[in-house]
C-alpha cells in the first residue's frame, strides 16, 4: 500500500458519484481504505478502486432511497446543484448554515 493522500473533499461537503446516480453529504473520511476485505472484493475487479486513497462515508440518496455509502475519492465529484440533502440523518449530524452549507453539529466530530 502506498502513502495516504490528503483528502480532496471535506466533512459537510455535498458530492455525487462519478458513475452511479447518487449524491450525499460527507460525514467522515478515512485517509485510506478501512472497510472489510469482503466488501472490497465484492466490487467488480475492473472497477475496484485502489485502497491507498481517501474513502468517504456519505449520508447518501438516490431517487428511490436514503442510505449510508462508502466511496473512494476517485469515484466522487463535487455536487454543485445547490439542492439540499434529504437524508433523514442529516439533522442529527449537521447544521445547515445561511449559505446552505453543512457543518458538523458537534465541532469535535470528525
Amino acid at each position: 500500500m502506498g502513502k495516504a493522500r490528503i483528502a480532496r473533499f471535506q466533512i459537510g461537503q455535498i458530492v455525487r458519484h462519478r458513475v452511479f446516480s447518487f449524491r450525499g453529504v460527507i460525514f467522515d473520511i478515512d485517509p485510506v481504505f478501512d472497510n472489510t476485505e469482503e466488501w472490497w472484493l465484492s466490487i467488480p475487479e475492473d472497477v475496484r478502486p485502489h485502497k491507498d486513497q481517501p474513502f468517504y462515508h456519505l449520508l447518501a440518496e438516490n431517487a428511490d432511497s436514503e442510505y449510508v455509502a462508502y466511496v473512494s475519492e476517485q469515484n466522487l465529484l463535487p455536487d454543485d446543484s445547490g439542492k439540499p440533502i434529504r437524508h433523514s440523518q442529516v439533522a442529527e449530524i449537521f447544521v445547515k448554515d445561511k449559505s446552505g452549507s453543512y457543518r458538523p453539529r458537534n465541532p469535535s466530530f470528525n
